[in-house]
């Protein structure tokens, strides 16, 4: 290809509607030819050859590569190192500018900066824009410039925030209305002749990747507006339709963040603060980079983890006793979910009952959740083991059967997965409750009073 274009590069923003920097790119003047990386720095970490979520992307590229094509352009698609594709790429076509959506995690930063760096070298201006999330980076601080760390006035300001800009757009109806200018949509649809127009390029199989099909079914990109209306009154029950099943889609940036919590605002606060805290998560990662393996308060990083292997085993596999616990491991093993009120309930199990490493669990979900993101999933754990931004305190241990008597009273959740519940086949407690939360509270005051002593 001998015509000078741009290149949007496709990374977790895989939609061809409301995306930021994709609309900025038909916007440049240049002809774009977009591009999708199969990343091998991120698969060949992957220990599943079945990885529903490399399944769900390889579908979801092919998908966006087919609608592509119906416009007479396509979606250039590399398997491999990036920087080594990218050089690849300079070799094959006449590039003046990329475009991209930021990632705020530590590889992708990393990856981003020597890419950038690759590029200016050979002449080539890199543009990235925000898309992931309402607010990143330092939109949301404190009035000396500081990052928030707790969770409460970070999100009274993300709301204030919201207010303080708004505009008047126009909908597909032709209705107007006003709404936030972080809400306000990026109209790609208007631009979609300034794809490159070419024949199609060839694409990738799973098999040649290394990966094969997964029997986990992916959960839709809508939701019903009733699940929304009574988020809060149901969102902790697990055995009921009461959350929205998005994360997935959040995760690989096949919905708009932006239209979504335009929606919500109308619908339910509670769901809207969901995305607040996914936010929130976002931006203590950006700030504070040695969240990724290291507790975010530093006085936790002495608890003696007991790290028994075989409990381990038995937590992963749903085989702990708990019934509540067990469910949902179960889950999560057979689906790739797992209910938002039961992930705290088994983080709290395995970091407070078993004391084994957060690390462990976190690992494991990294492994398992179809939605899975580092940064909601390293908040989450660590304010489970109490070592994080706006932790539960050490001392709160959840009570596994006072948590399934408020939110299973009927054990209709914990039946649909412990179908053996209730007989010879069910194991014993692999630790009596009342003993373990003790050890807990004794071992955590234990490494706490010595490091400030320390």
């Amino acid at each position: 290809m001998n015509t000078s274009v741009a290149i949007f590069w496709f990374r977790r923003d895989l939609r061809l509607e409301d995306n930021a920097g994709l609309y900025h790119a038909l916007r440049s003047g240049l002809p774009v030819l977009p591009l999708f990386i199969f990343d091998t720095e991120i698969l060949d970490k992957l220990e599943d050859e079945d990885d529903a979520r490399v399944h769900f992307l390889h579908d979801t590229i092919e998908e966006l590569k087919t609608r592509l094509e119906k416009q007479g352009s396509t979606l250039l698609v590399k398997y491999g190192n990036p920087l080594e594709m990218w050089q690849d790429i300079l070799s094959s076509y006449t590039i003046e500018k990329v475009f991209t959506n930021r990632d705020y995690e530590p590889y992708a930063q990393e990856r981003d900066t020597q890419v950038k760096t690759l590029l200016e070298k050979n002449g080539i201006s890199f543009h990235t824009f925000k898309d992931h999330v309402i607010f990143e980076k330092d939109e949301v601080v404190k009035g000396d410039g500081a990052p928030y760390v707790v969770f409460t006035p970070y999100s009274r300001r993300w709301y204030a925030k919201l207010d303080e800009k708004m505009v008047v757009v126009e909908d597909d109806n032709g209705q107007k209305n006003e709404i936030s200018y972080y809400f306000q949509p990026y109209p790609v649809q208007k631009y979609v002749d300034h794809f490159v127009k070419t024949s199609a390029l060839p694409t990738i199989s799973l098999a040649a990747m290394g990966f094969r099909p997964s029997d986990i079914s992916f959960p839709g990109k809508t939701v019903r507006q009733g699940i929304i209306r009574q988020y809060q009154e149901q969102r902790n029950f697990p055995a009921i339709e009461g959350t929205s099943r998005l994360g997935l889609h959040f995760r690989f940036g096949t919905i708009s963040i932006r239209e979504k919590a335009r929606k919500a605002m109308a619908l339910s606060r509670t769901f809207v603060n969901e995305l607040v805290w996914r936010d929130f998560y976002s931006m203590i990662l950006y700030h504070f980079p040695k969240v990724v393996g290291a507790p975010f308060r530093d006085k936790y990083a002495n608890i003696p983890w007991r790290n028994n292997e075989e409990e381990f085993k038995l937590w992963c596999e749903g085989k702990t006793g708990y019934p509540i616990v067990d469910a949902g491991m179960r889950e999560l093993n057979a689906t790739g979910y797992m209910h938002n009120r039961v992930r705290m309930i088994v983080a709290s199990f395995l970091t407070k009952h078993l004391l084994i490493d957060w690390r462990w669990g976190e690992a494991y979900f990294a492994r398992k959740l179809l939605d899975f993101d580092l940064a909601s999933n390293n908040g989450g754990w660590q304010w489970a083991a109490g070592c994080g931004t706006d932790a539960a305190p050490y001392f709160r241990v959840f009570n596994p059967y006072s948590q399934q008597e408020k939110f299973d009273k009927q054990f209709k959740y914990i039946r649909q997965w412990v179908p053996e519940y209730g007989t010879d086949q069910y194991p014993e407690p692999i630790v009596d409750h009342k003993m373990a939360r003790q050890r807990c509270l004794d071992t955590y005051k234990m490494a706490l009073d010595r490091t400030e002593v320390g």
